[in-house]
């Protein structure tokens, strides 16, 4: 197991990471500016108006893109198993 592979790993799996969980902050946080547009100018100060809103949104997005969150996460760990052999020498 080589320096440049352990690095290549390791920059995959964040790349990964990322692209996992961005539609869901992505999700939250476009509900979360529009509920404070919508907080701020009807003056209303409730703090589950907030928090409603983003967890159906996000439930929402992970039924919409659940697949293909499941598919990446699949390629990822196929190529772990796929490269399992080069690191055992």
């Amino acid at each position: 197991m080589t320096q440049e592979f352990v690095i290549h790993l390791a920059r995959e799996a964040l790349t990964t990471a990322l692209l996992l969980a961005a539609p869901a902050l992505g999700l939250s946080l476009i509900v979360g500016v529009g509920i404070s547009i919508l907080q701020a100018t009807t003056q209303i100060q409730e703090q589950t108006l907030t928090f409603v809103p983003k967890i159906v949104a996000v439930i929402l997005g992970m039924l919409l893109l659940g697949s293909w969150m499941l598919n990446t996460l699949i390629q990822f760990t196929t190529g772990i198993f796929g490269n399992l052999g080069s690191l055992v020498k």
